[in-house]
């Protein structure tokens, strides 16, 4: 297996979802999001299966979110990458990172660490336990959870589609050009749109629409006690391994997207570039979710679907009775592709008829 992924072109975006359910509508407007994006920069797009916390996914149902992109027109480059077929990969980073001494032993117990506020406090990293010093005094260390040592900063940086966020992951006021809304309805979302056009947008909401990361950064477990690989450790690998340049996500994410950047850089991977789209949500707060049973995507509705996604979007106005497949509209789509359209919200709220709509009814 090669270290990482060569000859890769200047924009490689992906989707990246959890084989624990099915797509529902608010997973298929993020990977159709990613593709759209990747395709108007003339970029790849990557599908990787995230099933490292291999307890939570389903049997069968990775082949049902494959098929659902297929049937939609989203076709990806190259091979589908499994994070549970990458273990070898994973471990050498850490035994890497442990021999170097970026990473240490943490024996610290959920209560301990409430008890300290919730944070880590170091008080492993000062022990200095070796990983020679750990397997003589216990052999079994499933028990322990091994720490990356955060050493770098939390910054500001531009996000692609919402604008410049502070370190807190707070949208900075200051650049806002969008009215202030916490969420919207999908008919608002269409009343509030700044439309210009570039990659790099530097418009934004106001503080608050996303709650911010309050903490500082804290050195992050990477491999968890009971033996499993953390997811954050995991996804800055793979993707530096794959080459990712920009990612195109919900903006549940954003808030802790400072800390995921420190640790891409205490990793010495390079940091990709950031474009946060609206979540939808039945309620307020409350995203389609697959923990919230969400529908999935009915596949015999493929226009109507993508119609509905590139209207939640904010990409203007498609009927699926103009366009005889999937990959005319998306052509078509690809063309129109605007950062700029899409609302600078943190969720749109569908509703319970429109998420029937959208997806199987429950």
């Amino acid at each position: 297996m090669p270290s990482k992924i060569d000859s890769s072109p200047l924009y490689v975006g992906r989707f990246a979802p959890s084989p624990s359910g099915q797509l529902h509508f608010g997973s298929l407007v993020t990977a159709l999001a990613s593709y759209l994006d990747a395709r108007y920069f003339n970029g790849q797009w990557l599908v990787r299966m995230e099933d490292i916390d291999a307890p939570r996914c389903l049997p069968g149902v990775d082949s049902d979110i494959l098929h659902t992109l297929e049937c939609h027109g989203l076709h990806w480059d190259g091979p589908v990458l499994y994070q549970q077929q990458q273990h070898a990969r994973y471990q050498a980073k850490l035994d890497s990172l442990l021999a170097d001494n970026s990473a240490y032993f943490c024996a610290c117990t959920r209560k301990q660490i409430k008890a300290n506020g919730g944070h880590d406090n170091h008080y492993c990293r000062e022990l200095g336990l070796t990983a020679q010093a750990v397997s003589e005094s216990a052999p079994n260390t499933r028990g322990l959870a091994i720490r990356l040592k955060l050493d770098c900063h939390l910054s500001a940086f531009d996000d692609g589609i919402m604008g410049r966020v502070d370190k807190t992951g707070a949208i900075s006021k200051a650049h806002s050009t969008s009215t202030d809304l916490t969420s919207s309805s999908f008919a608002e979302a269409e009343q509030h749109r700044d439309k210009s056009s570039s990659r790099s947008d530097d418009g934004s909401i106001s503080a608050g629409e996303v709650s911010p990361l309050s903490a500082a950064p804290e050195d992050v477990v990477i491999k968890r006690s009971d033996g499993l690989f953390a997811y954050n450790f995991v996804v800055a690998l793979d993707d530096e391994y794959q080459g990712v340049t920009d990612i195109i996500r919900g903006s549940d994410l954003l808030n802790v997207t400072p800390l995921q950047r420190a640790i891409y850089r205490s990793l010495g991977c390079n940091v990709p570039q950031y474009g946060h789209i609206p979540v939808a949500a039945v309620t307020p707060g409350r995203k389609l979710s697959k923990q919230n049973h969400a529908a999935p995507i009915n596949n015999k509705n493929v226009l109507e679907n993508i119609v509905n996604g590139l209207s939640f979007l904010g990409q203007g106005d498609y009927h699926a009775n103009e366009f005889e497949n999937a990959t005319q509209l998306l052509t078509m789509a690809i063309s129109r592709w605007d950062r700029k359209l899409v609302p600078k919200i943190a969720e749109i709220i569908v509703g319970e008829h429109e998420s029937t709509y959208y997806s199987h009814p429950l």
